[in-house]
């Protein structure tokens, strides 16, 4: 019988009293910013509300004490460089556990 494992990343800061985490909902999130210029966009694409994309973004900038959208009001919104530099790092560490995880579960279940 074949067997297929997944772990789920999530990154959170030493304050464990803060909300949220930077995990695979923010991470879609950042990559609807950087697709439609707008957390307001973003936000419609993945069928959530305004002020749920909203909370996620704050709680990771605050999880992680960095910026990660800059807003300009009418204008829209863009990843910062911390942003994007935070998504590129959490997208290579998933692929490197996905990896991993693909590799060992076969040899260490049967």
């Amino acid at each position: 019988m074949e067997v297929r494992a997944h772990a789920r990343l999530v990154i959170q800061g030493q304050d464990e009293t803060l909300p949220g985490a930077f995990g695979p909902g923010c991470v879609q999130l950042l990559k609807g910013i950087d697709r439609e210029k707008s957390l307001n966009r973003a936000a419609k694409a993945l069928g959530m509300a305004y002020s749920k994309a909203w909370r996620i973004v704050n709680e990771a900038e605050a999880q992680l004490g960095r910026s990660l959208i800059e807003r300009n009001g009418a204008k829209g919104s863009t990843l910062t460089d911390d942003g994007r530099r935070v998504l590129d790092a959490y997208q290579t560490l998933q692929e490197e556990i996905d990896a991993l995880v693909s590799r060992r579960t076969p040899e260490l279940f049967f």
